[in-house]
């Protein structure tokens, strides 16, 4: 098998990208995973975190080949909307989900926008 595909088996993790109240809840529920290089699935974000870490984080979920899903707080996906929109692979699959704070909006999440425009809405 090369190296640019995997096998949809060896992605059992998910990764999240979001508020610390999202991503406590998900790590509390057991998603958490740190592999032998110390690298998370996970990224909390809070106002002082850079764009370009939301930006580095969300690159290096949607390559890793363990990640099957990659949760991301809608408000937080909208400081890298352009790189979310670009976003076209079937895995990891990407979902925006709404937060404590700020809930969700169906006219910003990507994955919708995609739906409506292949159904013509």
């Amino acid at each position: 098998m090369s190296t640019t595909t995997s096998n949809p088996k060896d992605r059992t993790l998910l990764a999240v990208i979001g508020d610390e109240d999202s991503v406590t809840g998900l790590l509390l529920a057991g998603i958490g995973h740190i592999d032998q290089n110390q690298k998370k699935n996970f990224l909390i974000v809070d106002p002082k975190t850079q764009t370009s870490v939301i930006e580095s984080a969300f690159q290096d979920f949607t390559e890793r080949k363990d990640v099957a899903i990659l949760l991301i707080n809608q408000h937080v996906a909208e400081r890298i909307r352009p790189t979310v929109d670009r976003y076209q692979a079937a895995f990891p699959a990407l979902l925006e989900i709404p937060s404590k704070e700020h809930p969700y909006d169906p006219a910003k999440d990507s994955v919708l926008k995609r739906v409506q425009k292949l159904r013509g809405d």
